[in-house]
């Protein structure tokens, strides 16, 4: 994606800014120098097999676990050497949610908005708001023990979004999920990034969900970037994004193959 393609956050800056990412676990790379940019307001689907290093990755850029090698900035600050306020610019919600089943929706949302700083005097207002986008009013005063796992993950999306921030990074949000509320959920990412103006960063193995919400793919394998296209190009010739990814792969493998067997 070229640079002037990319629309950035006020002081010049995109959304997401990833350069020489890596993180490596002694002698395994799980990622190894990925470089990419997320446009502010931009629906990006991070695809790949399993294995692949896309859940690494997001830990890294959320701040839950420290990167090896290489820089990231999160609505342009450094989530190493500002990481307090690029954590604040993030909402993350990982594929199992750390809910705590004896609490309700309202009270769980409050208690996330209190880790994530919001202001005691705006604190019931962001919670409101999360609860009412994320359709969680019906339900906000049972236990989380007690509802569905559609339910459990639509708290998830509430408390990552209660401290409004710029980005979102969603791992396997409809894991596990039936279809019915599969394309709830989808459709409530497609509104929280419409309606929200929030930049999203979505991992999933559901292909149709990447086409029905996402601009554009950026797709990994070994820790690798091997693709990072607009789904309208990708799919211009009446392509689908699941074509796209089996041949892609395909060709990936079978250049690793050819570079280890040269290696030898």
């Amino acid at each position: 994606m070229s640079d002037e393609s990319i629309q950035r956050e006020p002081g010049g800056k995109p959304a997401i800014a990833v350069e020489g990412l890596a993180k490596r676990y002694g002698d395994f790379e799980a990622v190894r120098g990925l470089d990419f940019e997320v446009s502010a307001g931009e629906v990006v689907g991070f695809l790949g097999p399993n294995g692949a290093g896309k859940t690494t990755t997001m830990r890294m850029l959320t701040g839950f676990i420290p990167a090896t090698d290489g820089e990231a900035r999160i609505a342009g600050h450094d989530i190493f050497a500002e990481a307090t306020e690029a954590r604040r610019a993030v909402g993350y919600l990982p594929e199992a949610p750390p809910l705590y089943p004896e609490m309700t929706p309202a009270s769980y949302v409050d208690f996330v908005a209190r880790l994530k700083d919001v202001a005691r005097s705006e604190r019931k207002t962001a919670v409101e708001r999360a609860l009412t986008r994320c359709g969680l009013l019906s339900v906000r005063h049972r236990e989380i023990r007690q509802l569905s796992k559609g339910f459990r993950q639509r708290i998830g999306l509430a408390q990552a979004i209660v401290h409004e921030p710029k980005v979102l990074v969603l791992d396997e949000p409809t894991v596990g999920l039936d279809p019915i509320q599969i394309r709830e959920i989808r459709a409530l990412i497609a509104d929280l990034a419409a309606t929200g103006g929030q930049t999203v960063l979505l991992s999933t193995h559901i292909l149709a969900e990447v086409e029905a919400i996402c601009q554009r793919v950026i797709l990994i394998n070994r820790g690798r970037k091997v693709l990072d296209r607009p789904i309208a190009e990708l799919t211009s010739d009446g392509t689908s994004i699941e074509e796209v990814f089996t041949r892609v792969m395909t060709r990936d493998e079978t250049s690793l193959g050819s570079e280890a067997g040269e290696s030898r």
